[in-house]
């Protein structure tokens, strides 16, 4: 393994980049980090669709963050990517990855020629016919992935491999002390929240749903006739909170915040119950919530107050040491937690 590698986390808005060495130490060295706003409709759901202009950007990325090594790992996670519980009778992991194809087609929305997949191990068992190893599914459009490593190796740059992004945030966020007993983590995207459910620090369940801060943006416009700006700004603004409205406006702004917000957390609620309802040996004891869209005021209390968690904030940095050389913040970026995670997994 390369002693430095680079997570690259392509949002929507904006490339991120972390820059890792020692990452199979305790504690990792955050080397250097940058980020960088992209065109908009470039990437759509973390899905690269115009790979010249992203390829563009990603080597300005690394001309102004000054990264020294062209190794990167990528993640990926929206509604192009499936993970499911799979059980397969015990053999090496070669062997498993090579009998995906032929077990997992009526598991699929594509044919199965279309699809990548992987298996990812948790634990092993007996069952009817032997022994077998309970595991994840991983599948994703092959032409979803191949879009971000084209676009990357345009760049100039290797891409070594890719990552589920909720493997990477539960390997940045449930580490240390965090990684004792079983916690779910929630990163809510513009438009996508990835859910992961781990035990022991070990990914056990995980979802990708379609849906975040951006539906209520988006909400805000049609309903409101609010311009993105005026959408993003009142949203900002009044986040949950219901107190103090003097206008009919506002008020119909926040009524709507609240309803497209609570279609989101509803659904947390509900797979939250699937996860516990599947695994009733291991409840969930926390939730880490992360993601841009979880800075909306007043949703880590609603979402404690629905499922009866305990809602804790992500501290991707907390178990990582930074180089002398870069200038810290009171607080690192919450944006850079995906990246972390991804650079961590060089070693995975």
């Amino acid at each position: 393994m390369a002693s430095r590698i680079v997570g690259l986390d392509i949002g929507r808005d904006s490339l991120r980049a972390v820059e890792i060495e020692n990452a199979d130490k305790a504690r990792p060295v955050v080397v250097r980090y940058h980020e960088m706003p992209i065109p908009q409709d470039a990437v759509r759901s973390g899905e690269v669709r115009e790979i010249h202009t992203v390829s563009s950007a990603i080597r300005k990325l690394w001309s102004a963050g000054g990264f020294k090594t062209k190794d990167v790992v990528l993640g990926m996670g929206n509604q192009r990517v499936l993970a499911r519980d799979l059980t397969v009778p015990r053999m090496g992991i070669a062997q498993i990855r090579e009998s995906l194809p032929f077990q997992v087609q009526d598991m699929l929305p594509v044919p199965v020629g279309e699809a990548l997949l992987d298996f990812y191990p948790i634990s092993e068992g007996d069952g009817e016919q032997g022994p077998v190893i309970h595991g994840l599914l991983i599948a994703a459009i092959k032409e979803s992935v191949m879009a971000n490593v084209n676009a990357v190796r345009n760049a100039g740059l290797n891409p070594v491999q890719v990552d589920l992004i909720p493997f990477a945030l539960s390997r940045i966020l449930v580490r240390g002390p965090m990684a004792r007993g079983t916690v779910a983590v929630i990163d809510i995207g513009a438009s996508t929240t990835n859910f992961v459910v781990t035990t022991a620090g070990v990914p056990q369940f995980v979802r990708m749903i379609p849906a975040g801060g951006n539906d209520v943006n988006a909400a805000l416009m049609a309903r409101l006739e609010m311009s993105p700006q005026q959408a993003e700004g009142v949203k900002r603004a009044r986040g949950l909170d219901v107190s103090g409205v003097q206008s009919e406006q506002e008020r119909m702004a926040v009524e709507q915040i609240r309803s497209t917000t609570m279609e989101l957390l509803t659904s947390l609620k509900n797979t939250l119950a699937y996860s516990s309802n599947t695994r009733q040996s291991d409840p969930v004891q926390a939730i880490v919530l992360t993601g841009g869209g979880s800075q909306l005021a007043g949703l880590a209390q609603v979402l404690a107050d629905l499922t009866h968690i305990q809602v804790l904030p992500a501290d991707a940095f907390s178990t990582l040491d930074v180089n002398k050389s870069l200038r810290r913040n009171d607080k690192e970026p919450l944006s850079l937690t995906v990246a972390l995670g991804l650079a961590l997994g060089s070693v995975a």
